[in-house]
């Protein structure tokens, strides 16, 4: 990743195409057993609140694995997203037989959308990528403002404290030369914007959001993905299984690289 180029982004806007033109975002969730976890996990807590008939409203929609998965199933989608490579990718994979409206924009800007108007909504990336609190607020509740009142909302965060662990597994010395604050244990917000579970749940709380779920979305997976990858069809099923009876443990939140929480509008 050319740090340099990114740091020369004038906003969190140009920082997010600048980014995603070095960061392969179209085989992120599906590149291996291991990655796929995050999307399997995901997935399943969609499926608790999606219903038949039900338009979905993908904010930060990526390279459109989320938006294209649940147009294959025949829903009604519509994508939002802002980095040019992303809507490059993601364009290359719509098909006639998809109700699907792919829109290129900001998630601080959704008035190109009617109040009240998606069943279920996902707000997979801006709020890691969203470096001022204010925008980060603003971004949440152009979310509310589009979800329908019995409507849910998905967000997504990157988890402030497991980042240690698994820079650590990459770089041996990281605990000396990391991007962080070595006073504090704080990382730098760059070029994501990392949150703690308490942060994550006050961010949506003080923006009127009633949390059902926190959601250590991936766990493990990154930190044991060789041993992951490695894995029978049958130990990888079994897998699974653990990381479900396990992702909602209290206990073991914090211990994921990406948190999901689940909520409705107060």
């Amino acid at each position: 990743m050319d740090i340099e180029v990114l740091m020369r982004a004038s906003s969190d806007a140009e920082l997010v195409c600048e980014l995603y033109k070095q960061f392969d975002e179209n085989s992120r969730l599906n590149r291996s057993p291991a990655a796929k976890v995050e999307f399997i996990t995901t997935t399943r807590y969609i499926g608790k609140y999606l219903k038949p008939g039900n338009k979905l409203l993908d904010i930060g929609a990526g390279a459109g694995e989320y938006s294209l998965h649940y147009a294959n199933e025949g829903y009604s989608v519509t994508a939002v997203e802002l980095a040019d490579a992303n809507i490059k990718a993601f364009e290359a994979k719509i098909e006639p037989k998809h109700d699907l409206r792919l829109i290129q924009g900001n998630a601080l800007d959704l008035s190109m959308l009617d109040d009240e108007s998606f069943d279920v909504v996902l707000v997979f990336g801006p709020l890691y990528h969203l470096s001022n609190k204010a925008d980060r607020a603003k971004c949440i509740c152009e979310a509310k403002r589009v979800c329908k009142p019995d409507g849910t909302i998905l967000f997504a965060f990157i988890s402030h404290d497991f980042i240690f662990v698994t820079e650590l597994a990459n770089h041996g010395s990281y605990f000396m030369t990391g991007d962080y604050d070595h006073d504090t244990m704080r990382l730098h917000d760059f070029p994501f914007v990392f949150a703690t579970v308490p942060e994550c749940r006050d961010m949506l709380t003080s923006q009127g959001i009633r949390i059902l779920h926190e959601v250590a979305a991936d766990g493990v997976s990154e930190l044991m993905a060789d041993k992951i990858n490695a894995m029978d069809a049958e130990s990888y099923s079994q897998y699974l299984r653990y990381h479900a009876k396990c992702c909602e443990k209290p206990e073991l939140l914090g211990m994921t690289n990406h948190l999901l929480f689940v909520g409705k509008k107060q």
